[in-house]
């Protein structure tokens, strides 16, 4: 009879594990609570929160100073990663030379253009 059991208890546990590894690999876990709700009633329950604290006193604003703190943070972080520097600083100097060409080009066919008008 503990054979038996055991068997029930594999044999559900099993089923449950392919059930939730099934579901959770293609769909995800199930959203609950808040993310649940669609995104209208989400914004208006945060847009509630927001006029409450700006209400008591407690809601924080941006200074220009803290703000200019922020994005000095970020820029560090972003320069950290000298690969991603690389890429940035090579496509600047591409796009500049494409449009120092360009322009080069575009004088050379006008002095030509002008040359044969006259």
């Amino acid at each position: 009879m503990a054979t038996s059991k055991e068997g029930g208890k594999a044999a559900g546990s099993s089923g449950g594990s392919a059930q939730k590894g099934g579901a959770g690999s293609s769909q995800g876990p199930a959203k609950r609570g808040f993310a649940a709700m669609d995104q209208a009633q989400q914004r208006e329950i945060a847009s509630k929160g927001g006029q409450a604290a700006h209400q008591k006193g407690t809601a924080h604003e941006f200074d220009s100073e803290e703000a200019r703190r922020a994005g000095q943070k970020g820029g560090e972080a972003v320069s950290r990663n000298r690969a991603h520097m690389a890429d940035i600083g090579r496509k600047g100097g591409e796009s500049r030379q494409s449009a120092h060409r360009a322009a080069q080009a575009a004088a050379a066919k006008g002095s030509r253009q002008g040359g044969e008008k006259e």
